[in-house]
């Protein structure tokens, strides 16, 4: 029973540690736009890709 004071203060910083984490996440801008990347993929690029015609 020792350890679990122990425990708790350090479950309470890795709790705090992920909330901070998550807030500068969603101050940056890494939630902004969440359907663009799921469709990216259909997207064809090929005819950007493709070198121009001699």
């Amino acid at each position: 029973m020792d350890i679990l004071p122990l425990l708790i203060g350090i479950s309470v910083v890795v709790a705090i540690a992920i909330a901070g984490i998550f807030v500068w996440a969603v101050r940056s801008g890494q939630f902004d736009d969440l359907d663009t990347p799921a469709v990216r993929i259909l997207t064809d690029d090929d005819e950007e890709e493709a070198p121009p015609p001699r």
